[in-house]
């Protein structure tokens, strides 16, 4: 285990200046496996390099991609093409990501290779079955521990069949597992969601020349074609930018500017519901970069009332609730989420984290099974665990800029899987946090 990290945080402060986060983490773990399987060498500029995107970078050597970088954001991939990846000497160790675990599972299901993957304590006991089970449905041989969790042992088979799957629920990541799988298969893979996910697989897809349709929720994809390396420009993460557009929000005289932020329109929720909270933000030079919208946005103080969350905005920011949780606690009057039981399985159980944490920062909170009723206050200070949830840390740091005494947070070595160079971004554009 790492020592624990603690991030401890001094009240008040104000944000301000012109920073870019770093990458989305998402596009940049879809450019390696993409980038690995296409023709060619793939050029990848702002790749975020962060534990989860670079185990996946470290899957893909193992199964012997050459892979140049990650120097300052590029990354060289020189694509072995559709069935050129080799037998790994040992399992592959995915660390932390989920994404890693259940995209690959898909992406790796149909390749007649023998592989096992493997990872942390927190990612071994995560549900796997959401993915393993269409896939199976698709002829997939993968074996998994008795809960359905890691680490998952993938058999060579002969050839992959197509299937017409709806989701039982939104998610992204079950959703691309299947469609990656559906490259291998025989026949015209069929993906119908519930509700909107994020769509950057079949963005990019596209982008390296894979046709895929989607008419509605139904995304459409045929098997047997190949990938044409392309350059890629990774946008910076707008998960990641939640926290400094939540923090600018709640402190007085801030006036902070985010460059160069995906704007993907399945991914941005979280600035529909800080709107509707009252939030000031503005979008600004909008443009299209590889296939993915993009615009710098401008954030400064406004107060905020509390909502009642629109439900058909929760996929669109489900990655961004703990930072909407202290958006909430800052809020006039009460805020209510409802429809989000997915925060319940991600990294910690993420509705019961932040509930616990801000009680303990003297919040009025009430956690229900799909989500949360929170009451609007004054933030005070206190001990909170983040339960190595890095989402969970960067959302309390955030939350001493509105807090009455210090702040100090648990186990954050996490933070390094999304968020490299957090501490130092933040204070530079002004949280007092060690």
């Amino acid at each position: 285990m790492t020592n624990n990290i603690k991030f401890n945080v001094q009240p008040g402060g104000k944000l301000t200046g012109i920073i870019r986060v770093p990458g989305d983490k998402s596009i940049s773990h879809r450019s390696i496996m993409l980038g690995s399987l296409a023709e060619g060498i793939t050029e990848v500029e702002g790749f975020l390099e962060g534990d989860d995107s670079l185990a996946t970078l470290r899957a893909f050597r193992d199964m012997g991609v050459e892979i140049e970088g990650p120097d300052q954001g590029r990354v060289r991939i020189h694509g072995v093409g559709m069935s050129g990846l080799k037998q790994p000497s040992a399992p592959l160790d995915l660390g932390n990501s989920g994404t890693s675990m259940r995209l690959l599972s898909g992406l790796l299901a149909g390749q007649e290779l023998d592989l096992t993957l493997t990872g942390d304590e927190s990612l071994s006991s995560r549900p796997m079955r959401r993915v393993t089970d269409p896939l199976a449905m698709m002829g997939a041989s993968i074996e998994s521990d008795e809960n359905g969790t890691a680490p998952l042992h993938i058999k060579p088979v002969k050839q992959l069949k197509a299937i017409d799957y709806t989701l039982p629920m939104a998610s992204a990541q079950v959703k691309s597992s299947i469609l990656l799988a559906g490259l291998y298969a025989d026949g015209e893979t069929h993906v119908t969601e519930p509700a909107p996910t994020r769509d950057h697989t079949e963005r990019m897809l596209n982008g390296f020349g894979y046709p895929v349709e989607t008419h509605g929720n139904r995304i459409s994809l045929k098997g047997g074609g190949k990938l044409k390396a392309c350059t890629l420009d990774v946008p910076a993460d707008i998960s990641s930018s939640a926290f400094f557009l939540v923090g600018a929000t709640i402190s007085p005289d801030s006036d902070l500017t985010l460059n160069h932020v995906g704007m993907n329109p399945t991914r941005i929720g979280v600035i529909n519901i800080l709107r509707d909270m009252g939030a000031n933000i503005e979008v600004l030079n909008q443009r299209t970069v590889g296939g993915e919208p993009v615009a710098d946005l401008r954030v400064r103080y406004s107060p905020l009332k509390g909502i009642q969350i629109p439900e058909d905005q929760v996929p669109l920011a489900i990655d961004e609730f703990p930072a909407i949780f202290i958006a909430a606690a800052c809020a006039e009057g009460e805020t209510t989420l409802t429809g989000a039981e997915e925060l319940r399985v991600k990294e910690s159980d993420r509705i019961q984290v932040m509930v616990d944490g801000l009680k303990i920062v003297g919040i009025d909170i009430e956690g229900t099974p799909d989500g949360a009723i929170i009451k609007g206050g004054q933030i005070g200070g206190g001990t909170v665990d983040s339960h190595g949830d890095h989402r969970i840390a960067m959302s309390f740091a955030m939350a001493s800029l509105r807090a009455s005494s210090p702040i100090i947070i648990n186990d954050c070595a996490n933070v390094d899987t999304s968020f490299p160079g957090f501490v130092e971004l933040a204070t530079k554009a002004g949280l007092s946090i060690t």
